[in-house]
């Protein structure tokens, strides 16, 4: 990967975007990409948008979402603790301990996530997840008074972890899912700019995903596009006991995952296909029997219907601070994108 591309995604996976946040990923995105494309520009719900042709008879969209889980502080007590609510698919199990960051109007502000120490923990209860109201965040508040000068009730807040890279072109992070998604739709863009393009292009970096697809609801009638692909990440199953025939899922350094299934226009999807396998890119596939919870879902329904598919990068520890992708899938995934699209003209139906 090209070290300028290497910088720009760590710099978009490690800044802070829970709820109200998201400008700041988007300033990131923008930069970057801007050279890339005719026009950036945001809308009211915060989703972002990327367009080269915009005037032309077919017109494609591609989302990533850029928002993440996280918590937020739910009150402040007389002595200066945080009471917390999860934003989105919290695993608390692995809540207790964390480092986290409060972003206040005046800044992020530095604390921990407490609870009981295990020592002090009933023997039967030792091991056991708490729940969420058994745990808190410590700011080093005095009393209440002092907490309250500095965070808010509403307040979000993000763990403080960072961006790692490791052995064989594997990096870890918080927030792959799915800022690893707007860096492929934006990589795809800037893979595209010394190519002439058939169609319209509307590369959307959405938010509030983890909180019920809603930047994607926004966002895809706003283009109203007639093809679409949403590239999110999949559950990689390759590391000690998963249990692929029961869940399915993917492996990491195989390629990118296309989804077959109800979610899926299925001429998107041979199309993907067909383009990766000319192209000799590494591709998996995974069944989709139903609505798959990504913006995919939403971007189908919109208005009278798109063609919509699903590419989605292999990850493995999702909803976790240390989620693990391939540098290897991430390039080939743009790879694709950029390809097919190449392959677009004004005429086609996606008609089964």
């Amino acid at each position: 990967m090209r070290n300028e591309s290497l910088a720009f995604l760590e710099a978009l996976v490690t800044t802070p975007s829970p709820s109200g946040f998201e400008e700041r990923v988007q300033a990131v995105c923008r930069e970057y990409v801007a050279p890339f494309v005719d026009d950036v520009y945001k809308d009211v719900h915060g989703n972002q948008y990327a367009v080269r042709n915009r005037n032309a008879d077919l017109r494609v969209m591609l989302a990533g979402h850029v928002d993440e889980i996280g918590l937020m502080v739910n009150s402040i007590d007389d002595k200066g603790f945080l009471t917390i609510v999860p934003v989105g698919g919290v695993d608390t199990a692995i809540l207790g301990g964390q480092r986290i960051q409060v972003h206040t109007a005046a800044g992020p502000v530095p604390g921990v996530i407490g609870r009981t120490a295990i020592h002090l923990t009933d023997p039967e209860d030792r091991g056991k997840p708490l729940k969420i109201h058994q745990m808190w965040v410590d700011i080093g508040a005095k009393d209440k008074k002092d907490a309250e000068n500095t965070v808010a009730v509403g307040d979000p807040i993000t763990i403080d972890a960072g961006f790692l890279p490791l052995r064989d072109n594997k990096i870890v992070a918080r927030a792959l899912d799915d800022r690893i998604g707007a860096f492929v739709i934006i990589e795809a863009m800037r893979l595209l700019a010394r190519r002439k393009l058939h169609c319209a292009v509307f590369c959307v970096t959405t938010v509030q995903e983890e909180i019920g697809l809603r930047g994607a609801t926004t966002s895809s009638y706003g283009c109203d596009p007639h093809v679409g692909v949403a590239v999110d990440v999949d559950h990689a199953m390759d590391y000690p006991s998963a249990e692929q025939k029961r869940y399915g899922g993917s492996t990491i350094h195989a390629g990118p995952v296309i989804s077959r299934g109800a979610n899926i226009n299925p001429i998107v999807g041979r199309g993907l296909m067909d383009v990766a396998k000319n192209k000799k890119i590494p591709y998996q596939v995974v069944a989709a029997p139903r609505g798959t919870g990504t913006d995919a879902n939403v971007m189908q329904l919109s208005r009278g219907g798109t063609a919509t598919g699903l590419v989605s990068i292999p990850n493995r520890y999702m909803h976790s601070p240390v989620e693990l992708v391939s540098l290897k899938d991430v390039e080939n995934a743009s790879k694709l994108l950029a390809d097919w699209i190449a392959t677009l003209k004004p005429g086609m139906s996606f008609i089964p």
